[in-house]
């Protein structure tokens, strides 16, 4: 007989290792917006070419958002998690390697292919533990490892830059993720290929993956993250360049002030699943669409605040309430799909809100460049708000999405 205790506790040391991989990925990427001011002094590049280095990373990222949960569904999350780690661990170590924009944009881009299997694989894997009925809270736990690892990012980072400049920076966060992906291929058992009580294999295949696809409410939740991805990217990308150029702070003072935010996000995130489940159970979209809502009325603020500290306190409310959306929009796809279309779902919702991490650098990236300022950068951010709202509303579990995950179980 399977100990429970010992069952649970093993699922527990998986999450907190998935989570921990999480936020290492999330400290990886954030380390460039941190290093954006030094790399275009070093290679002698302007705002747009800059804007179009963070988007080129998440060209690719966003590519591999279903295919990477495709492949964690048909062979298990532990072998795409292993994989993805190394790979984007090595490439955050080559970016410091980076000798001109051609070598930058095609080091991001070959990062962003790496990284982009994880998202989907970790869902995948923490739901390949836990009770259906615990999926949704689960599943937002782990997103808020996002903000905590962007938390920890500037606190990190900054000091690396400071004492020993950019490029080694990356040196020693690529470090940290070899070790890490080393540790989860030890530490971690293959899950096993499992068939449910009617016999039939839970391994994801052409037909259930058509009937996914197939789907208009994943659509409907990829847009809706997709409009607060808009947000979401844009600000993390550009909120470090904003404050030193625009609100004339140093790296340092930017380091202590950059992480706060992410606190709020951190703990909307972890909650939003628990809330959603607890309080807006088959109510979900009410919820996040107040959130859209709220978000674009403390972007306004956060643009119009005449100090830096209202900058931030408004910039943490707007994380805060965007992060609800962020947890929904995880949670939703865990509570109504089959295990084994886990991994592909959550892939679709995340492909989402990176093709919005493509858009938002490069488009702020050109706004800034094309009018000196950011005025008009806060106008897009809060249209993106409004492009959530109008989707979130149009989330239901209709007859005939009923109908095409009907399909996918029986496939």
């Amino acid at each position: 007989m399977i100990d429970p205790n010992k069952s649970r506790r093993a699922s527990l040391a998986v999450f907190a290792l998935l989570y921990l991989g999480y936020g290492i990925s999330y400290i990886d990427r954030s380390a460039i917006a941190l290093s954006l001011v030094a790399i275009g002094n070093e290679l002698h590049l302007g705002a747009a070419a800059l804007g179009f280095v963070m988007s080129t990373f998440y060209i690719s990222y966003a590519a591999m958002q279903i295919p990477g949960g495709w492949i964690a569904d048909r062979w298990g999350s532990k072998k795409v998690i292993v994989v993805s780690v190394a790979f984007w661990s090595l490439f955050t170590l080559m970016t410091g390697l980076a000798w001109s924009l051609a070598s930058l944009i095609a080091i991001r881009f070959i990062f962003g292919l790496g990284e982009g299997g994880f998202p989907g694989a970790a869902i995948k894997g923490v739901t390949e533990s836990c009770a259906r009925e615990d999926r949704p809270k689960m599943s937002a736990l782990l997103m808020s490892s996002n903000y905590v690892g962007s938390f920890i990012a500037p606190l990190a980072i900054a000091p690396l830059i400071l004492c020993l400049g950019w490029r080694h920076a990356f040196f020693v966060a690529g470090g940290v993720g070899l070790v890490f992906a080393l540790f989860y291929l030890f530490a971690v058992k293959d899950t096993p290929q499992k068939r449910d009580s009617a016999g039939r294999s839970t391994t994801i295949d052409g037909a259930a993956t058509r009937a996914l696809l197939r789907t208009p409410l994943m659509w409907k939740i990829l847009l809706t993250w997709f409009g607060m991805g808009i947000v979401n990217k844009g600000l993390d990308a550009w909120m470090p360049a904003y404050l030193l150029t625009e609100r004339h702070l140093d790296l340092k003072a930017v380091s202590m002030l950059t992480p706060l935010p992410f606190v709020a996000a951190s703990v909307s995130t972890a909650l939003g699943g628990w809330i959603l489940t607890r309080w807006f159970d088959g109510r979900e979209k009410w919820l996040m669409a107040a959130c859209c809502a709220l978000s674009g009325v403390f972007l306004y603020e956060m643009y119009t605040a005449q100090t830096v500290t209202g900058v931030i306190a408004y910039q943490s409310i707007v994380y805060f309430f965007k992060s609800f959306v962020f947890a929904g929009v995880f949670a939703l796809p865990t509570k109504f799909l089959p295990q084994k279309l886990i991994g592909t779902g959550a892939g679709m919702v995340n492909f989402g809100g990176q093709i919005a991490g493509f858009v938002a650098p490069a488009a702020i990236g050109l706004l800034v460049s094309t009018t000196g300022n950011y005025n008009a950068v806060f106008g897009f951010l809060i249209v993106a708000t409004a492009l959530a709202f109008i989707t979130s509303l149009s989330i239901r579990l209709s007859p005939e999405a009923e109908a095409h995950l009907g399909a996918a179980e029986e496939a």
